[in-house]
């Protein structure tokens, strides 16, 4: 879990310096795939699951 989390936040830096500079290169896609994939397997999963539920319902309701 700690390697996991660690991970996590390497990986979302790395993304957060890439889109600040506008360099959208295969290295930020590399770095986005990795973060999403880490972040899956923390904690925060559960969360971020329903809060994107939650958004997709209030967009049916517009």
């Amino acid at each position: 879990m700690a390697v996991t989390v660690s991970l996590v936040a390497l990986f979302g830096l790395v993304l957060f310096f890439l889109l600040r500079s506008n360099s959208l290169s295969y290295g930020a896609a590399f770095a986005a795939a990795g973060f999403g994939f880490f972040l899956a397997s923390t904690g925060a999963a559960g969360p971020i699951n329903q809060l994107a539920a939650a958004v997709i319902h209030a967009l049916q309701q517009l």
